[in-house]
C-alpha cells in the first residue's frame, strides 16, 4: 500500500506536499501510511481569506451563517464512516471516534442553534443594553460587535483531528471570519479528509476555509491586529508562537489552550460503597484510558482522603481494560499517536516517579505499534513534591495523593497553577461550595458529580460547546467555545455613542427616543414583511377604578394588602395607598392595543424586561405606546416581532415598560 499524499488547500486549490514531505506512521502498526509537509504560498492564502472569504462571510447575517453551519454539520453527519475508518490509524477506538468526530459535528450543530436563537438576523451583534449618558436621553451609548476583517489561524493538536478543528471553526464562521487551519502532522490525514468533505459540500463560500498540512512558514509574520490566532498544544510551543514579533507588535489576539494538570477530588463523604466513590473510580478509569490518556482534560492528579481503597479499586478497573488494535470491537484502549509520543510519556513518567511510587502498571502489548498500558502513581507527600504538580505525562498516567481536609484538597488542586478542568465527587453541598470558592480561580471549569446528576452528567473530560473550554495560568488563559462567548473572540467590540436615531440605525432594534411613525393601519393587521422598525401606535386612555382593582383581586385571588387595605398600603414606602395590580395593568394594556380579529399575529409568546416604575392609583388613567422594536425570521411561515411597550399615566409618567413577543405570519 502506497503512502497517502496529504495535500494542503490553499487559495482555492489542493497543493501536494512536494519535496518537504515527512512520513507519518500508523499508531497501530508503525508502518508509514501517509506523507505531508511543504509550505504553501502564505501570502496568497492570506489574500484569498481577507479579500474573498471575509467579504463573502460578512455579507451574510448571523442567521445566514448559522444556517450554513447547520447545513455543513448535516453534510458531515452523513459521511462519518470514512472518517472513522481512517482515524483508527491514530490509535483511536470507535468510542474515541464518537468524542472526536461526532463531538466535532455536534459542536457545529450547537453553534448553529445558538446563532439562530441568541444572535440577531443582522450584521451587528448588540453586546449589552443601551447606556444612559445624558439627562434627557438625547445622547446614548451602546456596545456592539462586528466581525474582524482579517483571518483566524487555527493551530491544532494531534489528539482530536476533527473536533479540534470544528470546535474552533464553528464559532469563527458564525462570527463572520475566514479560517486557515493547521492540524498537527501526526493526524493531519484525518483533518484533510474532513476538509475535503467540507469543500466538496459547496456549503462554504470560497476563501472561508483553507488548510495547511505542513509548515506555516512565514504565515504568523504576516498577521496584524485584524487577525486572530487560536492555538492548542504545549506551553513551550505556545510561548514560541506568541513571541512572534508581528503578533507582539500588532497586538494580534492569541487564544491558547495548553498544558493542564487537571485534578479530580474525591469528597470526604465519598467513602467506599457510596455512589460517589463508584462514580469517581468509573470516571477516573475512563479519563486514563480514553484516547489512551491523550486528552487535554484527562485526570492527571487524583486527590483523595484515603489512597488505599482508591488504589485497589482503580487498579482492578485498569487491569480489566483490554488494550490493543482499536479496530477490534473488544478493545477498550488503543495506542498513543506515535512511538515518539510513547517515549515522551515514559520519560515524563520517570520524572513523576522520582516523587511517587508506581503502584500499578498494566501489561504493555507487544508489536510495532505505539501501545502503552496505564500507569498509576501514589505520592505520599504532595505538599513538598514539585514535579507531580508541573509534569504532564500526556498518556495513560495518573497520580494519587491524599488530602487532610477540603481546604487542603483545594490547595493541592491549585498547585497545578491553572487547569482546564477540576472535578469533585461529593454529595455534600458544603464541601462543594468550599472547594469551588477556594479553587475556581485556578480552573476554567469545575465539574461536580454525584448520585443526583450521574445519569445525565457528561463527564469530567467532555468540553461542551455551551460552556467555556480553557483555563488560567499554565492552561493558557484562553476560553474557547462557551457558546456566544467563543464567537466574540473573532469579533471587535466597539462602543457606539450618539442620538437614539443613530443607535437604532447602527444596531438595528428601535431605541426609545428615536424616530417613530404611524402607517394609518393597525400594526397587528400588517404581515411580518410589511412591518417596519419604529412603527408605532398610541392608544386611547383608560381609567383604572377601585371597582376594577377589587374585581381583579377577587377574580384572581391576589388580595395582597397593597391592593385591598388602604391603611396598610399607605404605610408601605412604595405606595401612596391602595394601588392597581401590576398584572391588571398588563391586562388593560393588552386590551388597549390588541386588534381582535384574525390576522398576521399568530401568538403571543411572552414578554421580557418587565418593570413596574410607578404605582397606579384608583382614578388614574393609563395609555400605551406600542412600537415595532425588532424583527427576526424564524422559518418559512412566520417570524418573531419584538414590540416595545410603554404604559404612561395621565401625567405622561412611565408606569410600566416591557418587550412583547409575538409570532407573525409573512
Amino acid at each position: 500500500m502506497s503512502a497517502l499524499q496529504i495535500n494542503s488547500y490553499a487559495a482555492g486549490r489542493w497543493v501536494p506536499p512536494g519535496s518537504g514531505a515527512r512520513p507519518i506512521a500508523s499508531a497501530i502498526t508503525g508502518e508509514v501510511i501517509a506523507e505531508a509537509g511543504g509550505v504553501p504560498e502564505t501570502a496568497a492564502m492570506l489574500s484569498y481569506a481577507r479579500d474573498v472569504g471575509g467579504p463573502a462571510l460578512r455579507a451574510m447575517t448571523f442567521h445566514d451563517r448559522a444556517r450554513m453551519l447547520k447545513a455543513l454539520a448535516m453534510y458531515l453527519s452523513e459521511r462519518k464512516d470514512p472518517l472513522y475508518d481512517l482515524s483508527f490509524n491514530t490509535g483511536a477506538t470507535q468510542k474515541d471516534h464518537l468524542i472526536d468526530i461526532d463531538g466535532g459535528i455536534g459542536a457545529s450543530f450547537v453553534f448553529a442553534s445558538k446563532g439562530r436563537r441568541e444572535m440577531p438576523d443582522a450584521h451587528v451583534y448588540l453586546d449589552g443594553p443601551v447606556e444612559q449618558l445624558s439627562r434627557n436621553s438625547t445622547f446614548l451609548g451602546r456596545h456592539i460587535a462586528v466581525p474582524k476583517q482579517g483571518v483566524a489561524v487555527h493551530i491544532n493538536a494531534f489528539n482530536f483531528p476533527v473536533w479540534g478543528m470544528l470546535e474552533k471553526l464553528a464559532p469563527t464562521l458564525l462570527a463572520g471570519m475566514p479560517a486557515i487551519v493547521k492540524p498537527a502532522s501526526n493526524s493531519c490525514y484525518v483533518t484533510e479528509l474532513c476538509v475535503r468533505m467540507i469543500i466538496e459540500s459547496g456549503v462554504l463560500p470560497g476563501g472561508a476555509l483553507q488548510l495547511i498540512c505542513g509548515s506555516t512558514g512565514d504565515l504568523l509574520d504576516r498577521l496584524d491586529g485584524q487577525d486572530v490566532v487560536s492555538f492548542t498544544g504545549s506551553a513551550d510551543t505556545a510561548l514560541m508562537l506568541k513571541s512572534t514579533p508581528a503578533i507582539l507588535s500588532g497586538a494580534v489576539p492569541f487564544i491558547a489552550e495548553q498544558d493542564s494538570l487537571n485534578a479530580a477530588i474525591l469528597g470526604p463523604d465519598a467513602a467506599p460503597g457510596t455512589p460517589e466513590f463508584d462514580l469517581f473510580i468509573k470516571e477516573a478509569t475512563a479519563e486514563i484510558t480514553t484516547k489512551a490518556g491523550q486528552k487535554c482534560t484527562a485526570m492527571r492528579r487524583l486527590i483523595v482522603p484515603d489512597a488505599a481503597p482508591v488504589i485497589e479499586a482503580l487498579s482492578a478497573r485498569l487491569k480489566a481494560t483490554r488494550i490493543g488494535d482499536p479496530r477490534d470491537r473488544e478493545t477498550r484502549m488503543g495506542a498513543l499517536i506515535s512511538s515518539a509520543q510513547r517515549a515522551d510519556v515514559l520519560e515524563k513518567s520517570a520524572i513523576i516517579g522520582t516523587e511517587a511510587e508506581r503502584v500499578f502498571e498494566g501489561d504493555h502489548p507487544d508489536g510495532a505499534g505505539a501501545f502503552l498500558a496505564p500507569i498509576l502513581f501514589h505520592c505520599t507527600d504532595p505538599d513538598t513534591a514539585t514535579e507531580i504538580h508541573r509534569t504532564e505525562a500526556f498518556g495513560p498516567v495518573s497520580t494519587i495523593m491524599e488530602y487532610r481536609d477540603p481546604a487542603h484538597a483545594a490547595e493541592l488542586a491549585n498547585r497545578g497553577e491553572g487547569s482546564l478542568v477540576a472535578s469533585l465527587f461529593t454529595h455534600d453541598t458544603d464541601t462543594a461550595r468550599q472547594i469551588v470558592l477556594q479553587s475556581a480561580s485556578h480552573h476554567g471549569r469545575i465539574y461536580i458529580n454525584n448520585r443526583d446528576s450521574a445519569d445525565e452528567a457528561t463527564g469530567h473530560g467532555s468540553p461542551l460547546p455551551h460552556m467555556v473550554h480553557g483555563g488560567p495560568g499554565r492552561a493558557g488563559g484562553g476560553e474557547e467555545q462557551g457558546g456566544i462567548r467563543g464567537v466574540m473572540h473573532y469579533m471587535q467590540r466597539t462602543a457606539i455613542q450618539g442620538s437614539p436615531d443613530m443607535l437604532t440605525a447602527v444596531g438595528g432594534p428601535w431605541v426609545p427616543g428615536s424616530r417613530e411613525f404611524k402607517t394609518g393601519e393597525h400594526p397587528f393587521r400588517r404581515p411580518f414583511d410589511a412591518l417596519e422598525i419604529g412603527e408605532t401606535i398610541h392608544t386611547d386612555a383608560r381609567e383604572v377604578t377601585l371597582k376594577d382593582i377589587e374585581h381583579f383581586a377577587r377574580f384572581t385571588g391576589d388580595t395582597f394588602y397593597g391592593h385591598m387595605d388602604e391603611e396598610a398600603a399607605a404605610a408601605n414606602p412604595f405606595f401612596p395607598g391602595r394601588v392597581a395590580h401590576g398584572y391588571l395593568l398588563l391586562s388593560f394594556a393588552a386590551g388597549l392595543f390588541v386588534d381582535p380579529d384574525p390576522g398576521p399575529v399568530l401568538a403571543n409568546t411572552g414578554l421580557d424586561s418587565l418593570r413596574f416604575l410607578q404605582p397606579v392609583s384608583p382614578g388614574d388613567s393609563i395609555k400605551v405606546r406600542l412600537t415595532v422594536k425588532q424583527k427576526t425570521k424564524r422559518n418559512d411561515e412566520y417570524g418573531e416581532v419584538r414590540w416595545h411597550v410603554t404604559l404612561t399615566n395621565q401625567d405622561d409618567a412611565v408606569c410600566a415598560e416591557y418587550e412583547l413577543l409575538t409570532m407573525n405570519a409573512y
